[in-house]
């Protein structure tokens, strides 16, 4: 029997914004300006709707609102918002008719990443306006306990097929050929599992694990947090009725405890910096970049798909790196001026700052780069991962949670070093780092999604197993038109990865009032 756990699906991190002001322009003749701030979101890329408005204060040069604006906060997404301030002159609802004072763009994630942002009002056609400033503060609503298990079972019912559930969205476990299985400790948060209520209803289902989706009920009982303990019986609608029927099996409870961890925003706002590292595949399996076949070919609106592949992914990542440096390596081509291959080049040619500014920066290095090698192979990620283990290693031995490692590895085909990788990848997960591949091209990605191991932790050749799943892989040709799903869908696993990381090394925020606050445990059994 194949046996696998998962729980429910993720909810947003809830964000609360309050909004000051100082030195703001006084446009009343006989009293002060009586400000008001108007929140403004972009949630398409061209339209942007009004999400809330502050108070007004009357005569006042200095507001402290006191109305907060509370958002749904998502990694993944590039969350654009607009504060707009006006004098109120009157009593209509329409602020067309009243004195602009100045405005702020910004995006969501710059303003978690700082977590207090203070910037100048500028007028609506980007000047300076001369006008004081606004000081957005940010501050996470969460429940951040977290419920640790350790589980077992014991006479499953015996299905025809050789695999079985226990159902929950996020898989942790898989065993074969075991009715008495016991599965190794996993954790979910409360919000996932009851939200955050310990006496709410709970509802645990057992299958037998079937590929075609028809999964068959084992049995099912309905238990709270609260009462998560000892033993329960698995029971089958169905079979209950039956004489001499007893139940389908018996889950054994041997650990729930519940624990406050520190969560990924803790981190990001208590000074956490996300490293974002971009490896590019030149080997010659892409084709020559002149022809309009070839995966590097820069088409007249000046993409490609590894092009649309950093701007999705990087835009959203450069707002949690404060410096927006990033390096950018490229492997399987012949390198100027000896022609010798390398599976780890700086794209700039520049071994000792091989640093772009911001992504126009990755992407004009990429562009200049391209016509001055000569693609080879073979395809080797190997090199390129155990560069960005180094740092990540250091990072770890600074025992601080003021590090964590992102490489994203963009690639036309199947790997050549798999058992390397493999090792490399293995050992990496023991690490603060996460690697993102994008597959481009049609080409056969069954390696890379093996990689990807949601079902089962990765095992090196040697038979060492990952500390943690580090690996998402998404084929490009699944979001052809879609940057914005293409980084939703790669970056969605990475606040969990890095928050487990930390908080499985109890690795405190580096700085923030977080700091006084040390993880309180609470045992239900």
């Amino acid at each position: 029997k194949l046996e696998m756990f998962r729980w429910a699906t993720q909810m947003a991190t809830k964000v609360e914004l309050t909004i000051s002001c100082e030195n703001l322009m006084d446009m009343d003749v006989f009293s002060k300006s009586d400000p008001l701030c108007a929140l403004y979101i972009n949630s398409t890329g061209s339209h942007w709707y009004e999400f809330g408005r502050t108070e007004m204060i009357l005569n006042c040069l200095n507001p402290k609102f006191a109305k907060k604006f509370v958002l749904d906060y998502y990694f993944e997404m590039v969350q654009r918002l607009r504060f707009c301030v006006y004098d109120i002159d009157n009593d209509t609802y329409d602020l067309s008719d009243d004195d602009f004072l100045g405005e702020l763009e910004c995006t969501l994630g710059q303003i978690v990443s700082n977590r207090q942002m203070t910037r100048p009002l500028r007028l609506k056609n980007n000047r300076p306006a001369g006008c004081g400033t606004i000081t957005i503060t940010a501050e996470e609503i969460t429940d951040n306990r977290v419920a640790h298990f350790e589980v077992a079972a014991r006479r499953l019912d015996k299905k025809v097929l050789k695999r079985y559930t226990y159902n929950v969205s996020q898989q942790l476990t898989v065993m074969y050929n075991n009715l008495n299985p016991v599965w190794t400790p996993f954790r979910i948060s409360l919000r996932s599992l009851c939200g955050g209520d310990v006496e709410k209803p709970i509802k645990v289902e057992c299958y037998d694990h079937r590929y075609n989706g028809s999964h068959a009920l084992i049995g099912t009982f309905k238990t709270t947090l609260a009462e998560m303990q000892a033993e329960f019986e698995w029971i089958h609608p169905r079979k209950q009725t039956k004489k001499n029927y007893k139940n389908s099996g018996v889950l054994c409870v041997k650990r729930c405890q519940v624990q406050k961890e520190y969560t990924f925003l803790d981190y990001i706002m208590g000074g956490c910096q996300i490293n974002f590292t971009i490896a590019i595949d030149f080997t010659g399996s892409n084709g020559d970049p002149k022809s309009p076949q070839s995966l590097h070919y820069i088409n007249p609106e000046g993409y490609n798909e590894y092009l649309t592949a950093i701007w999705a992914v990087g835009n959203v990542i450069q707002d949690y790196d404060s410096n927006k440096m990033f390096p950018v390596f490229g492997f399987g081509a012949q390198v100027p001026p000896n022609w010798q291959v390398s599976h780890e080049f700086p794209i700039n040619f520049n071994p000792s700052n091989p640093f772009c500014p911001g992504i126009e920066g990755v992407v004009d290095a990429y562009q200049k780069c391209l016509p001055q090698l000569k693609l080879w192979g073979p395809t080797n990620f190997s090199p390129i991962i155990k560069h960005v283990s180094c740092f990540a290693r250091q990072a770890l031995y600074q025992n601080m949670a003021s590090q964590y490692y992102v490489l994203l590895i963009i690639t036309d085909g199947v790997i050549t070093d798999m058992d390397q990788t493999r090792a490399a990848i293995v050992e990496a997960s023991r690490l603060p780092m996460s690697i993102i591949i994008v597959g481009v091209g049609g080409a056969d990605f069954s390696a890379m999604e093996f990689l990807d191991s949601d079902d089962k932790l990765l095992r090196s050749p040697f038979g060492d197993v990952a500390a943690r799943d580090i690996v998402q892989f998404v084929p490009f040709r699944e979001f052809q038109g879609s940057s914005v799903a293409l980084a939703q869908s790669v970056l969605a696993e990475l606040p969990d990865q890095v928050a487990s990381f930390f908080n499985s090394y109890k690795l405190k925020p580096p700085r923030g009032p977080d700091d006084a606050r040390p993880p309180e445990y609470s045992t239900l059994t």
